[in-house]
């Protein structure tokens, strides 16, 4: 049966949005705030030589550099005081969601409601820090090491680099933090689902001219991966909606004098719990031979190199590895982000339960049952997602972007989905406000 929440958003048309003021406010902020983001990928960091660096970058975006480039919105291959990106930010929250469901210190102040959260909070921006620090020397170290592209090497470069590149880390978690609170969305999600998508027309725009030249695909091949990336984000949208719907009963209550009827609910358990996040941690692991050998420099160990080699994008070892770990860490994190305890515990609180299991230890049983089930299809839905676009690459080597990307159009799709069902949120929210106005204004006259 449709709710009634649903059946508001159904009627919701332009009329109603052209009445919420304070959605077209929220929308507003957040499109300046994206606009300040992308001026900032176009300011170059002090002190190298733009145009060293982008020739130096071309034979490289194959590689650890494109794959980065993804999602800093272009700012990598410009080397721009946002180079970095939120990334920092994301595996910092990462490892101390990981670190929450192992240490019971951290876990303990995590159930201490919003005092825990914003402790947590500060725990994963210290981290932030930490991280964008070590990755920004590194950035710096390699720069120098490049020939011709720092202007003026030596120690001041290397510190005023890496307090760029950190600042520009932390002031994006400030601008995603201001967009989230006063815009509409997640905002560290939208500065990543900016970046990609501000970089796709051009990459479809060389594409085509890569075509018309010879060099690159035909026109043939195009239509047809353009037709199989549409069918994947349809095949995305579909997994992204559905869910399985457990039934759970509310006993009878007495109200007063009243007793009132048991009520039904549905607890909903999405297929891909864990979201973008087992293919986002999966590929920064693989390209941690690829970071360790740039730090390194032209003179990296023979087996280090030959580790670069066999963890390149598109070899046969990266694919299965790729696989592997996104499987890992979908059953990884969904345990981390959905414990069946907490959940059979608070319905238990409430008085709900799942008909023909006893709640408590009996419901948390059949609900880890029903989630395991829904996380090997989730793994498996990831898996297939990522790894397509990695076969094509392998099949067609470069001609083929690194943009087109499973873990990119998994952020789009899904960053998308949740944008709009916030704004439908907000345009109901709008009309349940207008109809108790409407009702108070009739009682009034009576």
């Amino acid at each position: 049966m449709t709710s009634a929440a649903e059946q508001f958003a159904s009627n919701i048309n332009l009329a109603s949005f052209a009445k919420a003021e304070e959605l077209k406010k929220r929308l507003l902020f957040t499109l300046g705030a994206l606009i300040v983001y992308r001026l900032g990928t176009f300011v170059p960091i002090p002190g190298i030589d733009p145009i060293a660096f982008s020739q130096g970058f071309q034979s490289q975006q194959g590689g650890l550099l494109g794959t980065l480039n993804i999602f800093a919105g272009g700012a990598v291959e410009r080397m721009a005081i946002f180079a970095l990106n939120i990334m920092p930010y994301i595996s910092a929250s990462i490892i101390m969601q990981l670190m929450a469901a192992v240490i019971p210190s951290l876990e303990k102040i995590k159930k201490e409601g919003e005092q825990g959260r914003r402790q947590i909070n500060q725990y994963t921006r210290y981290l932030t820090v930490f991280l964008a620090t070590m990755q920004g020397y590194f950035i710096a170290v390699s720069l120098q090491g490049s020939a011709g592209t720092v202007l003026n090497p030596g120690p001041y470069f290397l510190m005023t680099t890496t307090v760029t590149l950190v600042g520009g880390v932390m002031f994006l978690l400030w601008l995603g933090e201001q967009i989230t609170s006063r815009g509409v969305g997640n905002g560290v999600s939208l500065i990543i689902f900016a970046g990609i998508v501000a970089e796709l027309p051009r990459v479809a725009a060389s594409l085509l001219d890569q075509g018309r030249a010879g060099g690159g695909l035909g026109g043939g091949a195009i239509l047809v991966i353009a037709a199989l990336a549409l069918g994947l984000i349809a095949f995305v949208v579909f997994m992204e909606r559905s869910q399985r719907r457990i039934l759970v009963q509310y006993p009878r209550r007495q109200v007063g004098q009243r007793m009132t009827q048991g009520e039904k609910s549905h607890l909903p358990l999405k297929i891909n719990v864990s979201g973008v996040i087992p293919p986002i941690f999966a590929s920064s692991l693989l390209l941690l031979p690829a970071t360790a050998a740039g730090a390194v420099g032209d003179g990296s160990p023979q087996w280090l190199q030959d580790l670069t080699f066999l963890f390149a994008p598109g070899r046969p070892f990266y694919i299965a590895l790729y696989a592997a770990l996104i499987i890992v860490f979908t059953f990884i994190y969904t345990s981390v982000v959905f414990n069946v305890e907490d959940v059979a515990d608070n319905l238990k609180k409430y008085g709900g339960f799942v008909q023909g299991y006893r709640p408590g230890a009996r419901t948390a049983e059949y609900l880890d049952f029903v989630l395991t089930r829904l996380t090997v299809i989730g793994a498996m839905y990831l898996t297939a997602v990522c790894i397509f676009p990695e076969i094509l690459k392998s099949a067609y080597g470069q001609a083929i972007p690194v943009y087109i990307g499973g873990t990119s159009l998994l952020i789009v799709v899904s960053v998308t989905l949740d944008t709009v069902g916030q704004i439908q949120g907000h345009l109901v929210a709008q009309q349940y406000e207008a109809l108790i106005k409407k009702s108070k204004l009739r009682g009034g006259r009576r």
